[in-house]
């Protein structure tokens, strides 16, 4: 696919929202890898209450199963935190479907749909700079 004819202005434009897309791709991943290691963690805390049972210590057992297990990450004024799921998924179908929206939105109007144009025209010049004549001194 060619490269549209934009302005710099509109191919700059372009290019910021897919850069931005593509941060929030990352961002994506790291609430993910966050989800997993958060429930990584709860499963080892999980375990140590049933530890804590076994050895007699009930209280410290107690505080986990009562206190640190059933919590979330992120409180909540009307009641329990919210668990990384819950972020996961509000961050997934509020800003980051929002965002994927607009870049489609937005690539289609000014490009035509064409993806990557900021890339396309630098892999153009690099391409006819690599085929012009040579100056040897």
């Amino acid at each position: 696919m060619a490269e549209p004819n934009l302005t710099d202005t509109e191919l700059d434009a372009i290019h910021r929202v897919e850069l931005g897309l593509e941060w929030l791709h990352r961002a994506h991943g790291a609430l993910v890898a966050f989800h997993h290691k958060t429930g990584h963690a709860m499963d080892h805390l999980a375990a140590a209450e049933e530890l804590f049972r076994e050895a007699g210590h009930e209280r410290l057992a107690n505080r986990l199963r009562d206190e640190l297990l059933p919590r979330g990450v992120v409180p909540r004024e009307d009641g329990p935190g919210r668990w990384t799921y819950e972020v996961l998924e509000a961050f997934e179908a509020d800003l980051y479907a929002d965002a994927r929206e607009f870049e489609v939105e937005a690539r289609e109007a000014v490009a035509g749909g064409v993806r990557h144009a900021a890339e396309r025209r630098q892999q153009e010049a690099w391409r006819d700079r690599s085929r012009a004549p040579r100056h040897n001194k």
